[in-house]
C-alpha cells in the first residue's frame, strides 16, 4: 500500500527525505536538551510524583 503511494505521487522523495530530517533534527535537538539539563533538575522531577506534600482528606 506504501509503495504504491509513493508510485502515484510525484515528488515523493522530497516528502519522505523533509520527514527523516525533521525526525531526526527534532530527536538531536531533544537528547542536547537532556545532556544539557542540571542533575539537580532532573532528581527534582523525578521525585515530584513521590513528593506529595498535600493532606488526602
Amino acid at each position: 500500500m506504501f509503495k504504491q503511494f509513493i508510485d502515484k505521487v510525484g515528488g515523493s522523495e522530497v516528502y519522505l527525505i523533509s520527514s527523516l530530517w525533521i525526525f531526526l533534527i527534532f530527536f538531536i535537538l531533544v537528547a542536547v536538551m537532556l545532556f544539557k539539563m542540571k542533575k539537580d533538575h532532573i532528581e527534582y522531577m523525578s521525585e515530584l510524583p513521590l513528593n506529595d506534600t498535600e493532606e488526602e482528606q
